[in-house]
């Protein structure tokens, strides 16, 4: 053995080490880095001990936007007093690096008070810039490293009928995507990254409460969304509408973000059309989006389910949050659990493992199964309501609740 060869050797086990203890996981966006509740987590079931550990607890103010993950920092958009706040934290001591901010006074309207005044929608982060959307349609560029403000826009009269813009932002290319406006006067806005300016703008529906993703149908790469009434297919490079289908909800509120499972694009609506699947695609110069199958056994209103393999696992509004399996080829129900679970759960998966951060303040580690909700351990992280979408980053869960930021570890 040479030298080299021994001194490689040396240096990958001092390494490994330092590895095993900090994976190298960001979550960096609206349900994970690809945008489809995957998380860099332990998928091994052994490796989730009986208790986790809380490393650290900050007061970061009121709102519901996923703390995000970006090598050892925490990026957090919130709400304190009359203004909308963007901070860094230091992710091992909890210690804020830099907060800065812009007055937004805001009152929710009376039923969805109980929601509070603060920010709905996640932020994006991508090249070293933080994106967001406020309360009151104000859009936001910062430099990650600074807090800087970068650009702004303001926000406009219109706004969506209940908890105001619950859309979070995605990046394409130089773009970085936000439906603007309200009821009745939206405008899927495409933005420079860097100067801001419009590139496109489709102003056929008002927003939804749900977020995009990005998919290619048909050879063409689309930003798909749930929009006021509509489900939609629009060209990420021109904004040009592709294709719409009516998805209409009694009291407007469309909230899922759309779950693309090979060639399955499948949207939920917990009061309106059932769980549908679609197939997209394009004969000559017509686009058809053709119904795959539907299931109304299994409403979704406010939670997004998770696609792990052929099995789709979500938690459905039935019987106070009763959640589910459903085979993803065929459309039916595979299993259902008792009812009571949970008003609302944000849903993640990593392997064979499913997460579910239940409103109440309790994260529930479950396996994927074909035959029956199979809960492995059940933790209180929280007193408070966790209506936020928890981020997941190796051994390390960053918890949001009504008005604080904590790390729980799984050793």
């Amino acid at each position: 053995m040479t030298r080299v060869s021994t001194a490689l050797i040396a240096l990958i086990l001092l390494v490994a080490p330092l590895s095993a203890q900090r994976p190298a996981s960001d979550w960096t966006q609206w349900r994970g880095v690809n945008r489809d509740g995957v998380a860099a987590a332990p998928s091994d079931a052994a490796a989730w001990p009986a208790q986790l550990t809380q490393k650290w607890k900050l007061e970061v103010g009121l709102g519901y936007a996923t703390p995000l993950v970006a090598g050892n920092r925490i990026y957090q958009f919130a709400r304190k007093g009359e203004r909308e706040v963007m901070m860094a934290i230091d992710a091992d001591s909890g210690k804020v690096l830099w907060e800065t901010g812009y007055t937004a006074a805001f009152t929710p309207m009376s039923a969805a008070a109980v929601h509070g005044p603060g920010p709905k929608s996640t932020p994006v982060f991508s090249n070293g810039r933080l994106y967001a959307i406020g309360m009151t349609g104000i859009v936001t560029a910062y430099d990650a490293a600074s807090g800087k403000q970068v650009w702004q826009k303001p926000g406009s009269p219109a706004v969506p009928m209940y908890t105001t813009h619950s859309f979070s932002p995605i990046i394409n290319g130089q773009n970085v995507i936000f439906h603007l406006g309200g009821h009745d006067e939206g405008a899927i806005t495409a933005f420079d990254v860097n100067s801001g300016d419009v590139r496109w703008t489709w102003r056929g529906d008002g927003p939804g409460y749900g977020s995009p993703v990005v998919a290619e149908f048909g050879g063409t790469r689309q930003i798909v969304t749930i929009t006021q009434g509509k489900l939609v297919g629009i060209d990420v490079a021109s904004g040009a509408l592709l294709w719409e289908r009516a998805f209409v909800s009694p009291n407007f509120t469309n909230s899922t973000t759309p779950i693309v499972a090979g060639d399955l694009l499948v949207v939920s609506s917990g009061n309106g059309p059932p769980t549908s699947a679609y197939r997209v695609s394009k004969q000559g110069a017509q686009w058809v989006v053709e119904t795959a199958w539907e299931n109304a056994e299994v409403p979704m209103r406010l939670s997004d389910a998770v696609a792990a393999g052929d099995v789709l696992f979500g938690i459905s509004t039935r019987n106070a949050g009763q959640y589910f399996a459903v085979d993803m080829k065929t459309g039916k129900t595979l299993w259902t659990s008792e009812g009571r679970q949970a008003a609302h759960a944000a849903i993640a998966r990593s392997g064979d493992l499913l997460f579910s951060m239940e409103e109440d303040g309790e994260l529930v580690v479950a396996r994927n199964s074909r035959t029956g909700f199979e809960p492995l351990h059940r933790y209180k992280v929280s007193d408070a309501a966790t209506w936020a979408q928890p981020s997941y980053s190796g051994n390390r869960v960053f918890v949001k609740d009504v008005s604080t930021l904590a790390l729980w570890t799984l050793n």
